[in-house]
């Protein structure tokens, strides 16, 4: 039956209507102010023209005309204005009007996710994380000390290397002049070659001795 009697219009629906009048209301003021600045144009023109043929009578008139007419401009000007505030305070209220309707909804959702939310259950759910990342933080560190202990020997062998190097260098011999008689296959050395080896070997150890006592 609503198409008989008509729906019932909401408030935002009134406020959008009544701004269009006001509208409308802007346009026509604007029109008949048009109008009347022409008309006073052409008022002031026939008073020069009437002022040159000598009708002073007839300029009184036109004159008063005249004054009329520049109060009738400014009367619209000034009824614009204020249907602009008018329609000004129409645009607050409807953008107030969708702020609260917005405002309603995200309460309305707000109520909504905390209804769900199960405190708790989140409280366990914080622990339970908070232990796994204690547990995964335990073993990376486990993990990194199994791999510096695996790393670490070859690191303090060559560490070693560089060492003796640094100490022979000082001292105007190689590592590779003392080592020369080493044999790279395996087997056993040969009396005089193993002999000297073990000479070489004992200066070598004689020399770092005296340099840690220096």
């Amino acid at each position: 039956m609503s198409f008989l009697f008509g729906r019932k219009k909401t408030p935002e629906e009134i406020l959008k209507q009544n701004q269009r009048a006001l509208n409308r209301v802007i346009r026509d003021l604007d029109r008949e102010r048009v109008k009347l600045e022409r008309q006073e144009k052409q008022i002031i023109a026939d008073i020069k023209k009437m002022a040159q043929q000598g009708e002073i009578s007839a300029v009184r008139v036109m004159a008063k005309d005249l004054v009329r007419t520049r109060r009738y401009v400014k009367k619209f000007i000034m009824m614009k204005a204020n249907i602009q505030a008018i329609s000004l305070k129409i645009t607050t209220l409807k953008s107030q009007g969708a702020m609260s309707k917005a405002m309603k909804g995200v309460t309305k959702a707000m109520g909504s996710m905390n209804k769900q939310m199960n405190m708790p259950q989140l409280q366990k759910i914080m622990m339970d994380f908070e232990k796994e990342a204690d547990m995964m933080d335990m073993k990376e560190d486990m993990m990194n000390d199994i791999v510096d202990d695996v790393m670490g020997a070859d690191e303090d062998e060559e560490e070693t290397d560089q060492l003796v190097n640094q100490v022979l260098d000082e001292l105007g011999l190689s590592l590779s002049d003392q080592l020369g008689d080493v044999p790279t296959a395996s087997g056993s050395l040969p009396a005089g070659k193993e002999k000297a080896k073990s000479n070489a070997d004992d200066e070598l150890q004689a020399r770092l001795d005296n340099l840690r006592r220096d």
